[in-house]
């Protein structure tokens, strides 16, 4: 008998060899395929950092919000004036979420039993707990691996991960003129797109289509034939979406960023599931939490360059913005229900420019599947 998930995981090293100059897509049932999504999940994936957000969006001690990271029901919260912590959002007594949405709390109270924890996961009181084998020591909420890094909050479900600052470390060459941390939250939301992880890594990374799916929202600052590929490496991948000659400046952003920064838009992504926009006054990162095999939630926040950009123009960037996802998402589910298709075989990519970033997200997980085997 055929063992699916090895035949594909063989297929995916023999399309990441291929030469650099004749690369092909993969073939559609990597998109579609609910068992292999349900081994990147338990493997790849659960294996990954995962961006939350960012860190101002939480500013006070005790300021939460809670998200599910692969089945994994957690909370986001700011313990210290200096430390957030990704905790488990499941009692530690009967199994029920101990927070729901966002707020400011002290401490978390399961609103079963009262058992209270502290905003380190400490367990600080259990009513009534009269049991011989009871040791409040071992009922905390457990503390997932986080880190923050320029303003965004990442967690990994390994309990030991490669630290990301490490993997991370050449995208940070990259985008540190922009001065990350000096960008302030101004929007956010939240939406289900009917579409597979991949697909939407692949789409925001790759300039081919912007003249096409975007003609009036991007492809007169943002061309196809200005597109760029930038740098890679086993943690994320990255490309230039230079602005014409004669588009407008788009705000002035940090005094160290070059012109050649000033005048383009750098987009990246960290593996496996953030996709980011980053330019002189405006951020804007896409936030891919896998629910099955097509179907995601996208969570998008924008932040803006210090003042930059007064209330008018960040209302035209956020309704901007909201129709670029809304193209975008229109295709990728018009694509996911062709996927299925016989005869979706994965076509050649185009050059470096245009689609080498693709090939950067197939390599990356053809690398991380052998660690699987």
């Amino acid at each position: 008998m055929i063992n699916v998930i090895e035949d594909m995981k063989d297929q995916l090293q023999t399309l990441a060899a291929l030469p650099k100059d004749a690369p092909f897509g993969l073939p559609g049932h990597y998109y579609t395929s609910q068992e292999f999504f349900e081994w990147e999940k338990k493997t790849v994936l659960r294996d990954g950092w995962h961006c939350l957000g960012r860190a101002d969006e939480i500013p006070n001690i005790g300021d939460y919000y809670t998200l599910t990271l692969l089945g994994e029901p957690i909370i986001i919260v700011r313990e210290t004036i200096d430390t957030i912590q990704v905790l488990s959002n499941v009692c530690r007594h009967r199994g029920m979420p101990v927070a729901l949405g966002s707020g400011n709390s002290k401490r978390f109270v399961c609103t079963y039993h009262a058992w209270t924890y502290g905003l380190d996961g400490d367990l600080l009181r259990a009513a009534r707990m009269k049991n011989a084998e009871f040791d409040a020591t071992k009922c905390g909420l457990p503390q997932i691996a986080c880190e923050v890094w320029n303003g965004f909050i990442y967690a990994s479900l390994n309990d030991k991960p490669l630290p990301l600052s490490e993997m991370l470390e050449d995208l940070n060459t990259l985008i540190s003129p922009y001065e990350p941390n000096q960008y302030r939250l101004v929007h956010s939301a939240s939406e289900v797109w009917h579409t597979n992880w991949k697909s939407l890594v692949e789409n925001f990374m790759e300039g081919y289509h912007l003249s096409v799916v975007h003609p009036e929202t991007l492809h007169g600052y943002t061309p196809t034939g200005l597109s760029r590929k930038g740098p890679s490496n086993d943690g994320f991948t990255s490309y230039f979406a230079n602005y014409p000659d004669q588009a407008a400046p788009r705000g002035h952003g940090a005094l160290a960023l070059s012109d050649e920064e000033r005048r383009r838009s750098t987009l990246f992504a960290a593996f496996p599931t953030q996709v980011c926009s980053i330019a002189a006054s405006l951020l804007v990162s896409l936030l891919i939490f896998p629910l099955a095999a097509d179907q995601i939630l996208v969570r998008w926040t924008m932040s803006a360059y210090g003042d930059d950009l007064d209330e008018t123009v960040l209302n035209e960037r956020i309704a901007l913005w909201n129709e670029v996802n809304r193209e975008d998402r229109e295709k990728l589910e018009l694509m996911q229900a062709a996927l299925s298709s016989k005869y979706a075989t994965g076509g050649p990519l185009a050059g470096d420019d245009y689609e080498g970033t693709v090939r950067d997200l197939q390599t990356w997980l053809a690398h991380a599947a052998k660690h699987h085997s």
